[in-house]
This record gives structure tokens, C-alpha cells and sequence, in this order.
């Protein structure tokens, strides 16, 4: 058993047992005891080992020194204990996504007329040279020619593999990105843990079993571990057991800590008793097949399954991994996550719903495509008409069997040019110019301090029309400084001297700040020769410890004097108490409790005050409001955060008191000082305010400060201006506004409230859960609002998770914070807001840019196939010529367009909003418009263009005649206008210079004068598969020369007003409210969440949560067997999504796929909740 392979790589198996005798303990004890829950638990370890300590001791290591750091000791215990990594699944092989490309539709389509046109060209039969079969036969006998048939299938196959290629390409170096991004991200993550009686932080992936690890409020646990010592230790294992009540740990009742849970209270520290594959979550991505490939052997040969189910079967169990077990911080759940959703191509991560460009896109791929398949449909069907009825009726022939093979290869020409109709119609760059878009966002955004972890979330950021952000470190700058104090009866407008203060009054101060303050909060000499001293853990304890310091005193040796063991109980700071308290306990048998927190709320627990003489005096109700007004109202005015100091003592004679009760612990207080502590505005955030507020974006601030600092902060950063009725609110009349007498809120009286809000302080949690909730999903404007969030702490998860877009602080921001957000703020600064809102507003620009560009082409080439076919029994453009403009060009053209840097212009329009439509009036005129110019030039080239050359027409040539001057000419003069148009598409709102910030972008540059090239190779040299001949270098002149005429042609249409145009219709919409009745299951559904009907959510919420408890049961079943039996394919989550899927989008199946979102999760969870509280 000890050698079980499932639970850990087959590598550790081997020298397990010649290692395992170094240590009084094996890895399966362990995780037998970690297996074992509270009571069971505690009897196990006093049974089997004695104590904790005990395991400590079988582990050679030290409660109090930790391990020693000796590398052979951490050699040792890797390979008898294993490492903690949980190996990720293997990324997918070029291959694998080449056949994925190979899936698309219309690709599909090309491949098989060009494989049926390839057959036909070889098969040359009997008698085909009888006069009867009429001019079918004329010229297809010049014996080279009939040779050169095969050419026109093998050069569209040629060019179907170039696409496929681009497209995997694409895929793959997303995916390779992707796979970098994330091990930044895990490398970034460390841990804290005691070595040597030095407490470091080292990455996770090198913690090893044995360890002391220091946990604290907000961590998210890498690794399981066994409790030494906690303060109140509360840990949410919601992710691991479903349970949402906080677990509360402690040594006699619940010492285990599992990993991939989150620390919601409190401090301590464990003893790592299982790593990786062998903790409670490696366990559970083992049984999910996340681990290592022999469950899949071992599955394929009880199964006999083929590879495809096995596929499948592994994605919807990550489904299921993940809805357990959201182990982020670990190694790979992140790419778990991110992996199931790369399979369908280009799916952009989404989170809660269709991204709003992706919904806009779709729809008008459907259309664009219906639009396509008819023109094709009705091409082929006259050209076939047109045929039979010229042949049998006009010249009378009769039907000759003979003659078959060669009506049929003129049947397959037909049906080859109603292809490449097609072909043009669909815009095959769309999905790739959206991928290339983000992709480069997301590269580029790097470096602005942006990672992003959701890739459609910075393209939601640009349509941001709200902004809830913190105040501390987001705006602030996090460096908290005490610079007022008021202390025995005495306003300091600075940090008074030492000399000042009565010696007693000092002593106690000093006590008090160093030992409540978490352990780990220190302050450390600079980095650098005349750098600022760095504060490290708690920013506003450090500021304390800061004061101690000026006041030329050393919090270092009264810690020394009592380390954390001695501390009787602790009460640490969370939320909803914003206060902490330690109490020791006196030589006497006494106790003494030291407390600090917000102001307003320690004074109310105060019932005495230290004079000046540094003796407690009485401190009464009407002395409070007195200090109120005086001392704390003038320190909040200058922006300062008022932190007040206080203790307790508990005499002997009156016993133990009971601590539990913390609202009689906490009274009747002690007040040494109110301090005021100064977090000064960044300096480049007021200009970073004003620049969204240009932009149509409100700012507001949510913070859990007192009123006053908050306001005085706000008109600070520029967010409250002097002269506008802006609202400021605490959090108590927030709730009591909104809230109806039932105590639920409403959302009418939010709908009164939110657009005026500015301020929102003292909020909890569950406020700025409100507020963020409230304005999504009011009704109120004309447009849904796009809400933008920042957060840091533990308790800001659920808001960032219910925002448009959460954004977690990279530096101050804890684990759970960072798990629930879309975009992660490197430097933890608010102009890294603004520039992603910047890279966003792009992104859509660049598509907007892309489409402009790529549906005139299509517009033009669709027409001029059309009606050539129509008129002249053959498309001017050849099928290949087609694909060298529709796929080549295309992917260069979105290369090029998608590429383009932002400039702040962006930040002078309003956010375009959810219905806002893709194509505007002012692109649409320039469609039509070029559209115009290029079919005008087109047809009088392709019927006049002989005179005006003076060359041979090119029209109603034989099946297999040599390709001619003509057509070429019409073929270069349509690349030509392309191109120029190309430089035209850089500029969609109208502007008149097309040229500005083109060095910009080298990109483009290169992607414009490289097609010129290839075009040049391929008239040229191109020969017969192009169907090109050669031109002289006047033609060439002539065909630049006109396109040249597209710039001046782009001035003039400039030129006309878009207001007079009022019948140019707008395409690519988002949902409008009227819409969804009868659309409602394209993606109203998802855009518009309060227009969900009733009776439908209910229906979907049914499915799912049935889905789940599915779900869990074969979930627990897995646990039970520990095999595979139990997780056949479970009802696999598309059930949802086919359910939800809109008839229209299925037979262009792929085209949508690669635009379509699967991750549903964030959104199904929450709802579930509601109606299924009991299912987990």
C-alpha cells in the first residue's frame, strides 16, 4: 500500500523505503492521521505519537527553530515525503491543435471540392473528344493544359494548410505564453516558514514536510499541516468540504490544517505534515486524473475506451476538480483551469458571461455567414442553370453519358466558385485579429504592471463606465507615518519628543504597540545607503512601531522578552471587529490586555483616560464627544486615519475571565492615545482620477476609514470636487437607505442612491459586495454599467469575483483576493488602471479597425464573384486568387491592425457601453463607400479593361485555358486598392491624417510592404496555380496608380458628414432590451442578467445545481472506491450549454466555437448557492 503510484509520481516510490527509515514516521502515518478529522484527529496523534510535539520529533524538527536549512536534510525529506508540486497535465502537442484547426467548417468545405476537383482533373474519360459534348471540349484538349488541371485543387489545399498552420502556430505560442504566465505567477508566490529560528519566505514549491510555517489572516495554505500554535484561529475549508461556516482550530479540538483552504481569522503556526501530491487537494487532483497519465492506462484498459472519450472525461472532471477544489496557489489548478477552457479554440477565459465583444462578434459572424451561404447558394445555382440551359436548351445537345465526366467537372468548377463565395464571405481573421488583439494587450500590459489571469478582461476594461476602488495602497500610498498624536491631555500637531511624555505613560505606550502588532510586522533598515527604513507585514502597525521608534525607544527586545508562546489569548484584527487585543497574563496571576483599533470604536469601550500626570481618570460619554469634536474630527479633516491605543487589567482576586465572551472583555478600557497616522496621496493619482472622469468614468471610493479622512482623501485625489453634490456615506446609512424595514435590499432605493455616491466609508465587506452588485445590475441609465473593482483583502473576494473586471494588488493583496480577481496590479497603483482601461479601449478599437478593413474586402470580393460568375460563367477572382486575398492578407491585415500601440487619445471618449453596435455609421460609410470605389474600378477593368490596356479579354474562357493578362490585371488592381485601404482602415472615427503614430508600429509597416512583396513573387512568378502571367512594369504602374486613388478617395469620404447619413444602418449590436423576448436565447440569457426571465433562471439553476449534486455524489463515490468506476462522464457540462444554445449559431458550429465562452463557474456558484443551499 505504502507504494501506491496514484498518489504520488512513481519517481518517489523507489527510494522511499531505504529513506524512510531516517524518520521516526512514514508518509502514509501521515496522511492516514491528516485523513482523520477535530476529535478523531486529536485521539490519533495523542494515541499514536503523544502530542504534536511528538510528531515534531519523529520529523527532526523544532517547534520553535524550524528546520535547519541543510540542503541534504531537505534532499532527505523530498525524496522520502515528495515535493510540494502537483506536476500540471501536459500542454497539447502542435499537433493536436493542427487537427483542431483542421475542424473549421469552411475549411472542411474547401478541402473537399478541392479534393473532388483534384480526383476529376486525373480522370480524363472515354471519348471525351466527341464533338457532341460541344465547347466543353474545346481547348481542354491542348494536351499542357489538360496536365495543369490538378493545379487549381492542389493550390487551395496548399493554402488550407497554411492557414491550419497559422492557427496552431497561434494557439500553441498563446498557450506557451500562457504556461509562462503562469509559473510567474506561481514563483511569485511564497510562503512564510521558521528555518533556523529565522522567519523567511521562500517559494511555495519549497516548502518540505517538517517545516514550521507561520500562517496568518488572508493566507491561502500550500500544504497540509498539523496546528502547533494559534490566536483564534478561524479557516474557511469551504473549498475542500462545501461547508461555509468558518472552522475554528485549535490544539485539543481541530488541529488539522488542509491545504488549498483560506485563513479568514486569526494567526498561528503548523508543522507541514504533507506536500503536494500527498496533501488533501494533491490527493483529489490525483483521483481527477490531474496528476499523472497511469489512471488513464489503467482506465483505457478496464475500459477498452477510445482516446476521445478519455479526452472528454478528463476535461469534465477538472470541471469537477475545480468546483472542489480551487487550489490556485498550487501549481496548476490555474492552468487547470485556463487548460479546460483552451481545448475549444480560441476560447478568451470568460468568467461570468459572454465578454461583450464576444457577443457582439458572434452575432454578427452568424449574420455575416447566413449572408455568405445564400450569395454562394444562389452563385452556384445560376451558374449551373446558366449552363444547362445554354448547353442542352439553347445549342440543343443531347445528354451523352460519354460526355458526363465533363459536365460534371464543369459542375464541380461551379460548385468550387459558389465555395470561394463562401469562403470570402465568412471573415476567417475575425477570431484571429481578437486573439492576436488580446494576446498582444496581455503581453504588452505586462509591462505596464497589469497581469492579467482572465484575457477577456482587459477588454471589458474598456468599456469600464464605473470604478469602486480602496483608498489604502491604491490611492494612498501605503506608507503609513504617525505625525499627530494626543496623549495625556495634550493635542502634538508632530511626533512629540520623548521628554514630553511621563516615563509610566511611556512605558506602557510602548509595551502596548509592541506586543499587540502581529509578529511578523517589522520595520527593517533601508535597502539602499539613504533609502526609507521598509516596513514589512501590516502597514498600519508599522506605522506604530514607526512612533516607538521616534520616540527613541526599541520594540525588538520587549518582543524578545515575550515571544508569541506567551501570549495568553489573542483576538486578531478582522473586518467586522477593526480592533485587535493580546492579553497576557501577570506574575500575580492577573491579567492585562492590551487593545488598539478605530477610533470611534475603542473610545466607546473606554471608561478611563490617562492625564497628563499619566494617571487613569474617569472618561465620560459627554468627554468623549468632546474629544470627538476636538481632537479626532481635526485630525480625519487633514486626511489622517485615527488609530486609538488602550488597555486593560483584570486583577487576580476576581478569577479568569471568560473570554469568550469578547463584548465583556472588550470594555471599560483604558485610553493611552489617540494617534493620527498619515497615508499620503500618491502623487500621480489625482491626474490618473481626472483622466477617467474625461474618459466617462466614475470614480468612486469604498473604504473602511472614517468619514472625515475619507473625504479628506477623496478631495485630495480629485474623486469629490468642490461646488458638485456628490454623496458621501458610512457604511450604517448606506445600509439604512437602501435597505427596506425587512432589512433586504432594494433596488429601487439603491437606483436613488448609487449614481450620486462618491465616498462609501466604514463599509464592510458585504457593503462593497452591495454597492458593486446594486450598480451591475441597475437599470437605471441607458446602458447596463461595466463596474471595475479593486480589492487586497480576504474579505474583498466575493466583490471582486461579482465585478466586471476585479483587480487584486500584487503587493499588499492576500492569496484569496488575488484567486478572485481578473487582473493583478503589480505595483498596486491606480494608474495602472487607467492604462488598462487605455489597453482595453484598443482592443476594441483594433477589432473595430480589423472589421472595417476585412468586410470591404469581403463587400467587394463577394459582389465581383457574384456577378462575375453571373455574367461571364466564371468568378474573375480564382478560387486561390480568393484565398491569397481572404486568408493570407487577412491574418497579415489582423497582424497589422491588431498591433496597434494605444495612444491617450482613447481617454478623451466615453466608454462605448453594452449596446453600443461593433460598426458604427462612420464605418459603415467608409465600407460602402471604398465598397463603391473598388467595384466601380473592378467592373470597368473586367469589361473594359482589354480597350483601355490594350490586351486580349479575358472573359468566357475555355475550362482549362492559360491564365490571362487580363485577368491579372483585375486580380493586382484588387490586391493594390486592398492595401492602400489597409492604411485607410488605421482610423475609424472619422479622422482625416490615416498616417499618424504609422512608425509606431513597426508591425504594420512590415505587414504592409511584405504583402506588396508577396504580391509582386506572386503575379510575377505565380504562374498557372495563381492563374497569373506576368505584367510589364506601365501595368504594374497603372495598377499601383489606382490604388493610390483609394487614399485620396478615403479624404473624400471623410469629407461627407455622418449625420446626413441617416439611413446607413449599424450592424454587430449588442442585445437591446426589446430584443430579448424573442431572441432571448442567443445570449440575452447571459448579456443581460436582470432580463433573465424568471421561470427560465429557474429552469437553469434546476439543471445546474442537478448537474452538480451529480456532480459531488460521483465526486464522493471517487473518494470512496478510489478508482475510476465512480467518474464515468458525469451529465458533462455541456448539458447546460446545449441547452442554452441558440438553433441559428449550430451548423457554423467551429466559427463560433473559437468565440464561444465555457467557463461558466463564477456566476453558476453564486446562484446555486441561493436555491441549493443544502447541495454541497
Amino acid at each position: 500500500m505504502a507504494n501506491n503510484t496514484v498518489d504520488h509520481p512513481p519517481g518517489n516510490s523507489v527510494a522511499e523505503d531505504n529513506h524512510e527509515g531516517d524518520f521516526g514516521i512514514t508518509m502514509m502515518d501521515l496522511r492516514n492521521v491528516m485523513e482523520l478529522r477535530s476529535g478523531e484527529a486529536v485521539a490519533k496523534i495523542r494515541d499514536t505519537y503523544g502530542d504534536v510535539q511528538g510528531i515534531c520529533r519523529r520529523l527532526k524538527t523544532s517547534p520553535i527553530e524550524g528546520l535547519s536549512g541543510n540542503p541534504v536534510d531537505l534532499e532527505k525529506r523530498h525524496t522520502a515525503f515528495g515535493k510540494n508540486f502537483i506536476p500540471p497535465k501536459k500542454p497539447k502537442t502542435f499537433l493536436q491543435l493542427v487537427w483542431e484547426a483542421l475542424q473549421d467548417v469552411t475549411l472542411i468545405i474547401l478541402e473537399i471540392a478541392a479534393i473532388i476537383s483534384l480526383g476529376l482533373s486525373f480522370y480524363h474519360p472515354p471519348g471525351g473528344d466527341s464533338e457532341m459534348c460541344g465547347q466543353a471540349s474545346a481547348g481542354a484538349e491542348d494536351e499542357g493544359e489538360a496536365q495543369a488541371g490538378w493545379i487549381e485543387g492542389a493550390a487551395i489545399l496548399f493554402s488550407v494548410i497554411i492557414v491550419v498552420l497559422v492557427t496552431a502556430f497561434n494557439d500553441w505560442s498563446k498557450e506557451k505564453q500562457f504556461r509562462g504566465l503562469q509559473s510567474r505567477i506561481e514563483q511569485e508566490q511564497k510562503f512564510t516558514v521558521i528555518r533556523k529560528g529565522q522567519v523567511i519566505q521562500i517559494p511555495v514549491a519549497e516548502i518540505v514536510v517538517g517545516d514550521i510555517a507561520q500562517i496568518k489572516y488572508g493566507d491561502l495554505l500550500p500544504t497540509d499541516g498539523i496546528l502547533i500554535q494559534g490566536n483564534d484561529l478561524k479557516i474557511d475549508e469551504s473549498s475542500l468540504t462545501g461547508e461555509s461556516d468558518q472552522v475554528k482550530k485549535s490544539l485539543e479540538k481541530d488541529p488539522m490544517l488542509l491545504s488549498g483552504t483560506h485563513v479568514m481569522e486569526g494567526s498561528g503556526r503548523m508543522i507541514v505534515s504533507a506536500v503536494g501530491l500527498n496533501s488533501q487537494t494533491g490527493i483529489i487532483f490525483t483521483l481527477l486524473g490531474a496528476g499523472e497519465n497511469e489512471e488513464e492506462k489503467k482506465v483505457k484498459k478496464s475500459k477498452k475506451q477510445g482516446p476521445p472519450e478519455n479526452r472528454n472525461k478528463a476535461k469534465t472532471q477538472d470541471g469537477i476538480a475545480l468546483e472542489i477544489q480551487p487550489l490556485k496557489s498550487e501549481e496548476t489548478a490555474e492552468s487547470e483551469e485556463k487548460e479546460e477552457t483552451k481545448p475549444l479554440k480560441k476560447v478568451n477565459v470568460t468568467k461570468k458571461e459572454k465578454s461583450v465583444l464576444q457577443g457582439k462578434l458572434t452575432r454578427l459572424a452568424v449574420q455575416i455567414g447566413k449572408a455568405g451561404l445564400i450569395m454562394s447558394a444562389v452563385t452556384v445555382i445560376i451558374l449551373i442553370l446558366y449552363f444547362v440551359i445554354d448547353t442542352f436548351g439553347v445549342q440543343g445537345r443531347p445528354w451523352l453519358t460519354e460526355c458526363t465526366p465533363i459536365y460534371i467537372q464543369y459542375f464541380v468548377k461551379f460548385f468550387i466558385i459558389g465555395v470561394t463565395v463562401l469562403v470570402v464571405a465568412v471573415p476567417e481573421g475575425l477570431p484571429l485579429a481578437v486573439t492576436i488583439s488580446l494576446a498582444y494587450s496581455v503581453k504588452k500590459m505586462m509591462k505596464d504592471n497589469n497581469l492579467v489571469r482572465h484575457l477577456d478582461a482587459c477588454e471589458t476594461m474598456g468599456n469600464a463606465t464605473a470604478i469602486c476602488s480602496d483608498k489604502t495602497g491604491t490611492l494612498t500610498m501605503n506608507r503609513m507615518t504617525v505625525v499627530q498624536a494626543y496623549i495625556g491631555d495634550v493635542h502634538h500637531k508632530t511626533v512629540p519628543e520623548p521628554d514630553v511624555i511621563r516615563p509610566e505613560t511611556l512605558e506602557i505606550l510602548v509595551n502596548s504597540i509592541a506586543i499587540n502588532s502581529a509578529y511578523t510586522t517589522k520595520i527593517l533598515p533601508p535597502e539602499r545607503e539613504g533609502g526609507l527604513p521598509r516596513h514589512v507585514g501590516n502597514k498600519t502597525e508599522c506605522a506604530l512601531l514607526g512612533m516607538v521608534l521616534d520616540l527613541r525607544r526599541d520594540y525588538q527586545p520587549i518582543r524578545d522578552e515575550i515571544p508569541e508562546e506567551k501570549l495568553y489569548k489573542v483576538y486578531t484584527f478582522n473586518s467586522s471587529r477593526k480592533s485587535m487585543s493580546t492579553v497576557l497574563k501577570n506574575a500575580d496571576g492577573g491579567f492585562r490586555m492590551y487593545s488598539k483599533g478605530a477610533s470611534e470604536i475603542i473610545l466607546r469601550k473606554c471608561s478611563r483616560i490617562l492625564n497628563a500626570q499619566g494617571e487613569p481618570h474617569i472618561f465620560k460619554p459627554k468627554d468623549r464627544d468632546e474629544m470627538v469634536r476636538k481632537v479626532i474630527e481635526p485630525m480625519a479633516c487633514d486626511g489622517l486615519r485615527t488609530i486609538c491605543v488602550a488597555y486593560r487589567d483584570f486583577p487576580a482576586e476576581a478569577g479568569e475571565p471568560n473570554w469568550d465572551t469578547e463584548n465583556d472583555i472588550l470594555n471599560d478600557l483604558t485610553c493611552i492615545t489617540v494617534v493620527g497616522i498619515e497615508d499620503p496621496v500618491r502623487p500621480e493619482v489625482p491626474e490618473a482620477i481626472s483622466k477617467c472622469q474625461r474618459a466617462g468614468i466614475t470614480v468612486r471610493m469604498v473604504t473602511g476609514d472614517n468619514i472625515n479622512t475619507a473625504r479628506a482623501i477623496a478631495t485630495k485625489c480629485g474623486i469629490l470636487l468642490p461646488g458638485e453634490d456628490f454623496l458621501c456615506l458610512e457604511g450604517k446609512e448606506f445600509n439604512q437607505q437602501i435597505r427596506n424595514d425587512k432589512g433586504e435590499v432594494e433596488q429601487e432605493r439603491l437606483d436613488k442612491v448609487w449614481p450620486k455616491l462618491r465616498v462609501l466609508a466604514r463599509s464592510s465587506p458585504t457593503d462593497k459586495h452591495t454597492l458593486v452588485k446594486g450598480i451591475i445590475d441597475s437599470t437605471v441609465g441607458e446602458t447596463r454599467q461595466v463596474v471595475a473593482v479593486t480589492g487586497d483583502g480576504t474579505n474583498d473576494g466575493p466583490a471582486l469575483k461579482k465585478a466586471d473586471v476585479g483587480f487584486a494588488m500584487g503587493i499588499a493583496g492576500t492569496d484569496v483576493a488575488k484567486e478572485a480577481s481578473d487582473i493583478i496590479l503589480t505595483d498596486d497603483n491606480f494608474t495602472s488602471i487607467v492604462k488598462a482601461v487605455m489597453w482595453g479601449r484598443n482592443v476594441y478599437d483594433s477589432i473595430s479597425k480589423f472589421l472595417q478593413f476585412q468586410l470591404t474586402v469581403n463587400v467587394v470580393a463577394v459582389i465581383v464573384a457574384f456577378t462575375g460568375a453571373c455574367i461571364t460563367q466564371d468568378s474573375p477572382l480564382k478560387a486561390v486568387q480568393m484565398l491569397w486575398v481572404n486568408l493570407i492578407m487577412d491574418t497579415l491585415a489582423s497582424l497589422a491592425l491588431a498591433t496597434e500601440p494605444p495612444t491617450e487619445s482613447l481617454l478623451l471618449r466615453k466608454p462605448y457601453g453594452r449596446n453600443k453596435p461593433l460598426i458604427s455609421r462612420t464605418m459603415m460609410k467608409n465600407i460602402l463607400g471604398h465598397g463603391v470605389y473598388q467595384l466601380v474600378i473592378i467592373f470597368t477593368l473586367l469589361f473594359a479593361g482589354e480597350k483601355f490596356f490594350d490586351i486580349d479579354s479575358g472573359r468566357n474562357t475555355p475550362l482549362h485555358s492559360p491564365p490571362s493578362e487580363h485577368y491579372t490585371i483585375v486580380f493586382n488592381v484588387f490586391v493594390m486598392m486592398q492595401l492602400f485601404n489597409e492604411i485607410n482602415a488605421r482610423k475609424i472615427h472619422g479622422e482625416r491624417n490615416v498616417f499618424e503614430g504609422i512608425y509606431r508600429n513597426p508591425i504594420f509597416c512590415s505587414v504592409v510592404l511584405g504583402t506588396f512583396a508577396l504580391q509582386i513573387v506572386i503575379v510575377q512568378f505565380g504562374g498557372k496555380p495563381f492563374s497569373c502571367t506576368a505584367l510589364t512594369i506601365d501595368q504594374w504602374l497603372w495598377c499601383v496608380f489606382i490604388g493610390v486613388g483609394e487614399l485620396l478617395w478615403g479624404q473624400l469620404i471623410s469629407a461627407i458628414p455622418t449625420q446626413h447619413l441617416k439611413f446607413l444602418k449599424e450592424a454587430g449590436h449588442g442585445i437591446t432590451k426589446e430584443e430579448i423576448p424573442e431572441e432571448e436565447l442567443t445570449e440575452g440569457a447571459d448579456e443581460i442578467d436582470h432580463a433573465e426571465m424568471e421561470l427560465r433562471r429557474g429552469q437553469i439553476l434546476w439543471f445546474r445545481g442537478l448537474n452538480r449534486i451529480q456532480t459531488q455524489i460521483k465526486v464522493v463515490n471517487a473518494f470512496r472506491s478510489s478508482l475510476y468506476e465512480g467518474l464515468e462522464n458525469p451529465e458533462s457540462r455541456s448539458s447546460i450549454h446545449s441547452f442554452m444554445a441558440h438553433p441559428e449559431f449550430l451548423p457554423l458550429s467551429e466559427e463560433e466555437a473559437r468565440i464561444t465562452p465555457i467557463e461558466e463557474t463564477g456566476d453558476e456558484s453564486e446562484t446555486e448557492a441561493e436555491i441549493f443551499p443544502s447541495s454541497s
